[in-house]
């Protein structure tokens, strides 16, 4: 007998996966997950990437599925999540798996919410294709940890299309055999160049919108029984032996523990508007200079200590760190975001904006800043920060990841959409997502239905 694929083996979890299997702790984050996304796809909807792909999508006017961010117009459930996803990435503000750097929510729940309009999913039906999403998306992106970045490929646009997949196909109520089609059909869209680190191009953007896209296309299809290749994550042809030739990676990974040992709910929230591996850094150089009212006048060099594969997305090479022309280069470079961090001494959407970026100031203060390779760094985004004054004085922090902070993501959810909806509607938005009465996707959609053109 021969040995079930390791793709149809997950997909087969997923399709028996019930609400009522999963902790109620990750049960109790989920509403954090749809309310996160939904601020980001608003937040995105505001920038020139978010506009074009969402007039692009109403090009596609039937059938009138799934409500848009910012229009009138409602379109194709694959479609809105196309445009969703590419807002809801296009600040990088989106949650982030540490060790594959891949971002599941902006994906996963921007497809989500668009096909359970679609189909008027059930809470639970829905919050189960979140945590199938999640799963599937920490355990593809697991095996291959940072080879992916490696070897110049965007980790979530290949991951993403997969685990969009077995979320749209759990909620759609697919069988094990049907969402292993999914993804096999998924994989032949996975993939993503890192080519945007040279000039800023938006394709890392459209990487998550096509996943979020491909997964729903790919779900149903297989819903009509288009069969889809099974071997896409084991076997001589697989993802890993295509993408990642001639490196050792152990697949055995993807399923082990499946139903204990939750690792879609590893994901990291982001608080800043820039690069995962950039946060504790931020939150190092803001707790320093705060808690010793240190002027940015006062401060003559940052050295931080990072790991050589974070160095090459946000410190290297330096020239290039020193210009911030556009936003993906202020996103990615660790010098613009700590200067802007220690001058401002706040880190918000408002860092990304030409007149920010811009500012002789912070071009100045950024060749302030330094760094140093460590090679023992790099299992979490991990490093130090030590900031020398001219009184000779310096002050030295590690620098490590935020744990989730509910205060602090209805913080940010304000922040991004009080200046649209104003602040007593964006409170009550979020205290509708949050508190749970009726199933999440359904005042998240309202929410992007009520923001109409002359909104934003």
């Amino acid at each position: 007998m021969s040995e079930i694929p390791i793709s149809r083996s997950l997909a087969d979890w997923c399709a028996g996966l019930r609400i009522t299997d999963v902790p109620d702790e990750i049960r109790a984050s989920l509403p954090l997950r749809v309310l996160d996304t939904t601020g980001l796809i608003i937040a995105g909807a505001l920038t020139p990437a978010g506009r074009y792909s969402s007039a692009y999508a109403q090009t596609f006017t039937a059938p009138a599925e799934s409500s848009l961010c910012g229009s009138r117009t409602r379109i194709p459930a694959s479609m809105a999540a196309l445009a969703h996803g590419v807002a809801a990435h296009c600040r990088d503000f989106d949650d982030t798996f540490v060790d594959s750097v891949v971002h599941p929510g902006s994906m996963i729940n921007s497809a989500l919410l668009a096909l359970a309009e679609k189909n008027d999913a059930s809470a639970d039906e829905f919050n189960a294709a979140i945590v199938a999403g999640y799963e599937v998306a920490a355990r593809v992106g697991a095996v291959a940890g940072r080879k992916f970045h490696a070897h110049s490929m965007h980790a979530t646009g290949i991951v993403g299309p997969i685990a969009c997949a077995a979320a749209a196909g759990r909620l759609l109520g697919l069988s094990g055999q049907q969402i292993s089609w999914a993804m096999g059909l998924a994989a032949s869209m996975s993939g993503g160049l890192m080519a945007f680190l040279s000039d800023g191009g938006w394709s890392k953007w459209l990487h998550v919108g096509w996943a979020a896209h491909g997964g729903i296309v790919a779900a149903e299809l297989a819903a009509r029984d288009f069969r889809g290749p099974e071997h896409v994550l084991s076997g001589s042809h697989d993802l890993y032996s295509a993408l990642l030739a001639g490196e050792s990676v152990d697949r055995s990974m993807i399923c082990e523990g499946l139903g204990t040992s939750w690792r879609g709910s590893l994901a990291q929230f982001k608080y800043y508007p820039c690069a995962h591996v950039i946060q504790p850094y931020i939150d190092a150089v803001l707790e320093i200079v705060v808690r010793h009212d240190i002027p940015a006048e006062d401060i003559v060099a940052i050295d931080c200590t990072i790991a050589p594969w974070a160095a090459a997305i946000v410190c290297e090479p330096r020239a290039a760190k020193l210009k911030f022309d556009s936003e993906l280069e202020a996103i990615a470079s660790l010098p613009y975001q700590l200067a802007v961090a220690a001058i401002d001494r706040r880190v918000d959407l408002k860092a990304l904006e030409q007149t920010a970026r811009s500012r002789p100031e912070i071009a100045q203060f950024a060749c302030l800043v330094t760094h140093q390779l460590d090679s023992s760094l790099g299992q979490t985004f991990d490093g130090s920060v030590a900031i020398r004054t001219k009184t000779g004085k310096t002050h030295l922090l590690n620098a490590d990841l935020a744990h989730a902070s509910l205060p602090k993501l209805r913080e940010k959810f304000l922040a991004i959409t009080g200046p649209l909806l104003g602040d007593c509607r964006a409170k009550a938005s979020a205290e509708e997502i949050l508190c749970g009465k009726e199933p999440l996707w359904r005042p998240a959609s309202r929410l992007l239905a009520e923001l109409q053109p002359n909104a934003l």
